[in-house]
């Protein structure tokens, strides 16, 4: 698991931590309130936290026409030193005037690192965990800069998206997943593309990630062991062998999809958290949706925004804090006693936010 920081920001003089609250659309206003209570339940660990409530989402934007107001925006990147995201409901048909404002933030903020360590809980401290990786997937382009366009022709509707693969988000992102895993054990970074199919794009971004290690002079990434593995196959061997795979990094959307599936190797979406990061600021997000199907039963798993609560933390430096959240919140999964439904639990997720408080 990711249990180093991965580039610490500046902490110097800070006296109080402003973190900014968008817990945006479906259980995010729920899960969200528990990862701020973990926050303010560690007392002297990190600076006095203080919180901003900042709007976006597809609620936000049924009530003003607006997805991520300019204000959001504004607060994030001029008051907030981090923040924590929930999670959007974004409508499956276009609805005009809409766009994911995650997608948004990511791109306003330049945090073009998307950070998803995917880890089982061993029954017992210390016994090797039998999934343990981390899914660095580049959070700006490919597919996600969303340029598509419909034309009808003499055989019907014609629709187009354009990829985007520049060198460099995929040196960045490169360099990003090198320093991951530079500080693991195994040392070992695996690059995900279709470049077999997409000579262009994804073979720009094979070769610029493969690059990276010839771009440090002092050889400090010398001692991590580079493969490759076509996305397609790489879906498979995860379920099949997930413990060949350390680092992996990918673009966006490859990404996207592999963290995902990853998460149905420990267990539920419930328990992976992200960062968000970038040179200057990092968010935290957990890496489920909205689900709309569980809203208002006070049943979703706080655990993910929890552990991004912990990853945001470390990323600033401030480890301490960021040990204590991880370390309570494996005691509660590892126990089992109070889990939510997704982990075939009965407990609500106030009982599982108790029950975390208690450990810290």
């Amino acid at each position: 698991m990711l249990r180093a920081p991965l580039r610490s920001l500046s902490t110097t003089a800070r006296k109080s931590l402003k973190i900014g609250i968008i817990p945006a659309d479906g259980i995010g206003k729920e899960v969200i309130p528990a990862a701020k209570a973990a926050i303010e339940a560690l007392g002297s660990d990190i600076p006095q936290p203080e919180f901003i409530d900042l709007l976006a989402g597809w609620e936000t934007f049924t009530k003003t026409g607006v997805a991520l107001p300019q204000e959001t925006i504004d607060v994030l990147r001029n008051e907030c030193d981090c923040a924590l995201f929930g999670s959007v409901s974004s409508p499956s048909k276009k609805v005009v005037g809409y766009s994911s404002p995650i997608v948004a933030l990511r791109k306003e903020l330049d945090l073009y690192a998307n950070i998803r360590p995917v880890f089982s809980v061993s029954p017992e401290a210390g016994q090797k965990s039998t999934v343990d990786l981390v899914v660095v997937r580049e959070n700006t382009e490919c597919l996600y800069v969303k340029q598509e366009q419909q034309i009808q022709t003499e055989n019907g509707k014609e629709a187009r998206a354009t990829r985007l693969i520049t060198e460099r988000a995929s040196k960045r992102i490169g360099q990003i997943a090198f320093e991951i895993a530079n500080a693991r054990s195994r040392k070992h970074l695996t690059i995900i593309h279709k470049s077999n199919v997409l000579s262009i794009t994804d073979g720009l971004f094979r070769e610029t990630v493969r690059k990276v290690p010839s771009l440090s002079a002092d050889g400090k990434y010398d001692g991590v062991t580079v493969m490759e593995q076509l996305v397609d196959s790489a879906v498979y061997r995860l379920f099949r062998e997930p413990e060949i795979f350390d680092v992996m990094v990918a673009p966006n959307l490859y990404g996207d999809i592999l963290s995902d599936a990853a998460a149905a190797l420990v267990g539920s979406l419930g328990l992976v958290p992200s960062i968000n990061a970038g040179d200057n600021f990092v968010m935290g997000e957990p890496v489920h949706g909205s689900a709309p199907d569980i809203v208002g039963k006070g049943i979703s798993n706080p655990l993910a925004s929890i552990r991004s609560a912990a990853l945001m933390l470390r990323h600033l430096g401030y480890t301490k804090g960021a040990d204590r959240l991880d370390v309570a919140v494996d005691q509660v999964v590892r126990e089992a006693t109070t889990l939510t439904p997704d982990l075939n639990g009965k407990s609500t997720t106030q009982e599982v936010l108790t029950a975390v408080l208690a450990r810290l």
